[in-house]
């Protein structure tokens, strides 16, 4: 088929190859805008982006698809369908109607739970058992469009934000390169009503861990928000981002180190760090990090 891509991501990335090796025209690739990035604080230009031209793929990059030479542009390269996965610009109707086959999302939720910009930290933080991804036609609606395919996957009781998404890239890649096959045999069902849920952005400022919480959400928590924007605490006024976690054994004051292995106490039980970050520094395993940074039974992280 004839497509426009439309992605910005690394989450993208998987799609757009999968797309190019199932032998599909990609007639254009629409991404976000190249911005500053690094110490440099030079323009740095998308993942999508630098794949698509390492592939040898007309790219654009648009501010905005609202205006009238935005569209023309787009309905210049007559997509017989468009395949939208994490673009980061909402598609005016114009643009919606120019495919005579529709644009077709990839979401990493199981529809209609998590609808938005961060599911797959919601799914993690909410303590969810399992989640998926939906191929699902585009309308004017925030996610609200009917499902073409879906398929879910359980979440792991130790699996990071950054696990899930990998996982969840390559399944939406391999997903709608089987949707486009049997585009004909699919019949779209709408979402239900029941069961909506809206995966608001992530904000910096409920990252601070609460020592005072039951173990069971500060393990949510820190799996949900690593590797951006890291769950953090502070370890002698010093910032900690917390990477990786699970449930332990143990008891004490909310924030107590209660033994060598890093389990941390908390409001109802305790939680073992496993991987963690200071700040200016790389990431590290807890026994990396426990060996330049000894921690005694009962030190605090507030």
């Amino acid at each position: 088929m004839r497509i426009v891509f439309m992605g910005s991501p690394e989450f993208s990335v998987p799609v757009l190859e999968a797309l190019h090796a199932a032998g599909h025209e990609i007639a254009a690739v629409y991404c976000q805008p190249p911005r500053p990035a690094g110490r440099g604080k030079k323009d740095r230009p998308t993942p999508v982006q630098a794949r698509a031209e390492a592939l040898g793929l007309p790219v654009r990059h648009p501010k905005s698809l609202r205006s009238v030479e935005a569209q023309e542009e787009f309905a210049g390269f007559a997509p017989e369908i468009a395949v939208v996965v994490a673009y980061g610009l909402i598609l005016p109707k114009a643009i919606l109607d120019v495919p005579g086959q529709g644009c077709l999302n990839i979401h990493a939720s199981l529809l209609p739970r998590w609808r938005g910009a961060a599911p797959i930290h919601r799914a993690i933080m909410a303590g969810d058992k399992e989640t998926g991804v939906c191929i699902m036609q585009m309308e004017e609606g925030l996610d609200t469009g009917p499902v073409l395919l879906r398929e879910a996957t359980p979440i792991g009781v130790e699996e990071t934000t950054a696990q899930l998404h990998d996982r969840l890239s390559d399944m939406g890649a391999a997903l709608i390169v089987e949707a486009l096959a049997r585009l004909d045999q699919l019949s779209a069902e709408a979402q239900p009503e029941d069961g909506v849920t809206y995966a608001a952005k992530i904000d910096k400022a409920e990252a601070r861990i609460d020592w005072s919480a039951p173990a069971v959400e500060v393990d949510r928590m820190i799996r949900g928000l690593s590797p951006f924007p890291g769950a953090w605490c502070e370890l002698d006024g010093e910032r900690l981002k917390l990477l990786g976690s699970r449930l332990a054994q143990g008891a004490g004051t909310p924030g107590e180190v209660l033994d060598a292995h890093l389990n941390v106490a908390c409001g109802e039980g305790a939680v073992q760090i496993t991987r963690l970050q200071k700040a200016g520094r790389g990431a590290q395993d807890a026994s990396e990090f426990l060996r330049g940074t000894p921690l005694a039974p009962g030190a605090r992280l507030t």
